[in-house]
């Protein structure tokens, strides 16, 4: 499960849109339009889901398995 994520026309950067989502899902939803507020330019974001991406965590082999199996080999 990762959070839909947008870029900031204003600054560039990237911004939480408080949605969470994993890809297949995000990807399979139907066409819709959200609004956002951004933290850095403090400004309302309207944006459309083809703008838009899920940004996952990365799972780390050590976070998988746990750092006592990744020491054995």
């Amino acid at each position: 499960m990762g959070m839909v994520m947008v870029k900031c026309p204003q600054t560039g950067r990237v911004i939480p849109t408080g949605i969470k989502s994993d890809r297949e899902t995000f990807l399979r939803s139907v066409v819709f339009y959200g609004n956002t507020h951004c933290p850095d330019c403090r400004a309302n974001h309207n944006w459309f889901a083809r703008e838009a991406w899920v940004e996952e965590p990365v799972v780390r082999p050590v976070e998988m398995f746990g750092a006592a199996r990744c020491a054995d080999a």
